[in-house]
């Protein structure tokens, strides 16, 4: 069957085997899916992303109290929200190119819900739930520490690259930045745009995404490098 030929290519992706498939496919069943498919609506991602948080809060928190021992608890507050919030969990699903294997209803789909930093994150707190349910908390913590936990430094360069670059150039450079919009393609419900962002004159990065913020970051995140190489 072609659907767990898909959970499996996931699997191997993830470094986990389900004993119960069926978490691993309500993990990734976004609730236009169950509407159309008139599956109970309790067997969407929700419960399981309500899960996931809890248990991604708990190892983000754990992580960070052992790896930075003289923070008060407002800056690991700060920086456990920064790890964990959307835009964050969006990126690292990526990584592991997770949407691929979200199930969306028609309507969703069509409007580029598979692009969504929403629905990728969401989906990438629900598998953790369905790995802790599935087989407890040590395989729950080795995926976050693989998938979220792991490089922070580069991870954190890119989500936080708008700010950082603003930080660094108005900051210490006295310049002012600009993001100019240099093209949109493709359909209305799945669109693609390209933006730069210039310092002056100067053009220090070229990106591109499906909204117009995340082309920014990425521009952003390739000025940061360039500025920091040079």
């Amino acid at each position: 069957m072609r659907e767990v030929r898909e959970l499996s290519l996931l699997e191997k992706r993830i470094g986990y085997t389900f004993d119960n498939k069926e978490l691993l496919v309500q993990a990734l069943t976004h609730s236009s899916y169950a509407n159309e498919r008139r599956i109970n609506k309790v067997n969407n991602y929700e419960r399981l992303e309500f899960l996931g948080d809890a248990v991604l809060e708990l190892v983000s928190s754990e992580f960070l109290f052992e790896k930075h021992p003289q923070l008060p608890e407002g800056d690991l507050t700060k920086m456990r929200a920064s790890m964990v919030c959307e835009p964050a969990l969006a990126f690292c699903a990526r990584d592991i190119r997770l949407e691929e294997f979200i199930l969306l209803g028609k309507g969703e789909e069509s409007t580029g819900g598979r692009q969504r930093d929403s629905i990728t994150s969401d989906v990438m707190e629900a598998v953790i739930g369905a790995i802790y349910l599935d087989g407890g908390m040590t395989p729950a913590r080795a995926y976050i520490d693989r998938f979220i936990l792991s490089d922070l430094e580069h991870k954190r360069l890119f989500y936080d690259s708008k700010s950082n670059l603003q930080e660094v150039v108005q900051g210490k450079l006295k310049k002012d930045l600009e993001y100019e919009l240099l093209d949109v393609q493709g359909p209305e419900h799945n669109q693609t745009f390209r933006v730069q962002v210039r310092m002056g004159q100067e053009i220090l990065g070229t990106g591109e995404g499906h909204t117009k913020k995340a082309a920014e970051q990425q521009a952003a995140y390739k000025a940061l490098l360039q500025l920091r190489d040079s």
